[in-house]
């Protein structure tokens, strides 16, 4: 029996957000294991939490291109088009709900996660539905994944000091001023 596009975008809202929340815990769980690290959140920067949403979306959307993929000419556009959206809206909304009401509680911030994945995958079926878009390249929007997954690592490892890679509770900054 063929899934439905609605069915496939529920179940990737459902994993990306189990797997989120677990990816936060992970690297702790794993007792600072480098590898995990990589794709892990190893602080509380917002930087590291971008990375709870994109490594989801992305293992999905392997995943997801096996069974839908060939449907959608435009596949690999769209899920980086989704995948943008959300870890752009991550700190759209954190700073924007920061700068209004100051420092947010744990729940909040836990929410705007699960609102960012919930648009991401809403433009993602939007722009399915409406085939709003043509993908003269599908092979060079699943390059610019890769090397987003890439610059989150490396990242990781050798941060900016700049806001958004900063921890605001140990007030460090990457892996090596984790472990």
């Amino acid at each position: 029996m063929k899934k439905s596009l609605s069915f496939w975008q529920f179940v990737g809202f459902v994993f990306t957000g189990i797997a989120g929340v677990l990816l936060h815990f992970l690297v702790d769980w794993t007792n600072q294991n480098i590898i995990v690290a990589s794709f892990s959140a190893i602080n509380e920067s917002i930087w590291e939490h971008l990375k709870l949403l994109f490594f989801p979306m992305f293992v999905f959307a392997l995943i997801e291109n096996r069974y839908i993929g060939k449907e959608y000419n435009n596949f690999w556009c769209v899920k980086l088009i989704g995948i943008v959206v959300g870890i752009v809206s991550i700190p759209v909304i954190y700073y924007t709900i920061n700068g209004i009401f100051g420092p947010t509680p744990d729940w909040v911030n836990i929410a705007i996660f699960f609102v960012a994945v919930f648009i991401s995958y809403f433009v993602e079926t939007k722009i399915y539905q409406n085939g709003s878009i043509g993908c003269e390249s599908p092979l060079l929007a699943l390059l610019i994944l890769f090397l987003i997954a890439v610059l989150f690592v490396v990242l990781t490892f050798i941060p900016p000091h700049i806001p958004i890679f900063k921890d605001p509770i140990t007030d460090t900054y990457g892996y090596w001023q984790v472990i």
